[in-house]
């Protein structure tokens, strides 16, 4: 059997996070091809944390700045490694090339941190964003070395993909493009929706440790949902989420028909007696997992470019897309009345879903791409020479600093 380890930024939260649903995806995907999978990761679990021993996947917990990981990949002698995210993949990329050299070395990126990091920054100084800003941040460098010490990198926003090919010129065979990978909705999945007519409100809903779902649930209050409420008085907005701050808890204001929840058990119950999504999305990056799952339960989304980013191709968007608070607001309304035109953007929904996202069709592409690389990999890495530069360089400067860390550790 061949063997996986997956190394996490986090212990997976599919219930809390898109990245949490993102990979336990991969790790139902490794599964279904009979991999057997090590889960490690230096984090600690929560409430919310998945149970992984129950999908027959290893949990191992490792140590950052500890030679102790070296015994055990060694030991586990993987034949693929998955990094989550860059960050991971600077603290343990070395020790994994080092001690299972012929393992394939896997990032995925869940989105790109430095795009999503450069545009916040951008927003907070009320400046536009271009690609210079990107280009010149700090993270973006650290991100795309970690991306060239790689044999391949996950990206689940094609939009993502063509900025790489285009602006840095990487190599197609570095990267990869993989998004969500979901069940395909059925018309018998359809036809248990709730109907327009039985269905009320809005709702908007994100994990309360990502700065772009709190910069949206305060855009959303202050800017856009008076408008709403004005010429829909009966409305209501549901707001749901872990971990809010109490800065948006203190938005829960039942006078004014914004209803702040926090996290439910069965938030797919909860969204499908809703009627619109509201998403006002001012920086971000990669694909957005609530608006696949607003897709998923039959509601139209209203958003932003920033939103739908990198997530219909060349399909009609399952909702509208918007930028000034009055728009939105108006484009809100105008989707909440109109009964056909809401059928019509439901019918995008699904379409989208069964059309870009199908674990039927994403899942055996990938694998083969997979095995291909694991047959290859010799030859790709030896024309990938800015990569080897990178593993020889930077990462000996991270190398010698672990085992700095570490040897302070041992005298205390």
């Amino acid at each position: 059997m061949k063997k996986a380890l997956v190394i996490g930024y986090v212990w997976p939260e599919p219930k809390t996070t898109a990245a949490g649903n993102r990979m336990l995806q991969l790790l139902h995907g490794f599964l279904e091809y009979d991999y057997h999978i090590v889960f490690a990761t230096t984090a600690s679990k929560t409430q919310y944390s998945e149970d992984l021993v129950h999908l027959g996947i290893q949990e191992q917990p490792i140590a950052l700045n500890d030679s102790s990981f070296d015994v055990f990949v060694q030991g586990l002698n993987p034949d693929v490694v998955l990094f989550d995210r860059f960050m991971v993949e600077e603290q343990f990329g070395w020790r994994v090339a080092e001690f299972v050299p012929k393992a394939l070395r896997i990032l995925n990126t869940e989105d790109l941190h430095s795009l999503r990091k450069t545009r916040q920054l951008v927003h907070r100084k009320g400046e536009e964003f271009t690609i210079s800003h990107w280009l010149q941040h700090d993270m973006t460098k650290r991100e795309i070395a970690s991306l060239y010490r790689s044999d391949l990198t996950l990206l689940v926003s094609h939009y993502e993909k063509k900025l790489l090919e285009e602006e840095l010129h990487i190599p197609a065979v570095l990267v990869y493009h993989l998004p969500f990978l979901l069940e395909a909705i059925t018309e018998k999945d359809r036809k248990a929706f709730p109907v327009f007519e039985k269905r009320k409100d809005f709702s908007c809903f994100g994990n309360g440790r990502h700065a772009p779902n709190i910069d949206a649930l305060k855009y959303l209050n202050d800017a856009i949902w008076p408008l709403i409420r004005k010429e829909l008085p009966e409305a209501k907005l549901h707001v749901y989420g872990a971990y809010l701050p109490q800065q948006i808890q203190e938005l829960h204001r039942p006078q004014k028909g914004f209803f702040v929840h926090g996290w439910v058990e069965d938030l797919n119950t909860e969204l499908q007696k809703t009627r619109i999504n509201l998403a006002p999305l001012r920086f971000g990056a990669g694909i957005k997992g609530k608006l696949t799952r607003a897709m998923q339960n039959g509601i139209p989304s209203v958003t932003t470019a920033i939103g739908a980013e990198g997530m219909y191709g060349a399909m009609d968007w399952a909702g509208e897309i918007t930028e000034k608070p009055n728009d939105f607001a108006q484009k809100a309304i105008d989707l909440y009345q109109n009964e056909q035109k809401w059928h019509k953007k439901q019918q995008n929904g699904l379409d989208i879903i069964n059309g870009l996202y199908s674990k039927e069709k994403l899942l055996p592409a990938f694998f083969k791409v997979l095995e291909n690389l694991r047959t290859n990999i010799v030859e790709q890495r030896a024309k990938n020479f800015i990569g080897q530069l990178l593993q020889q360089q930077s990462m000996a400067s991270t190398k010698y600093m672990a085992k700095w860390i570490e040897e302070k550790n041992k005298k205390k």
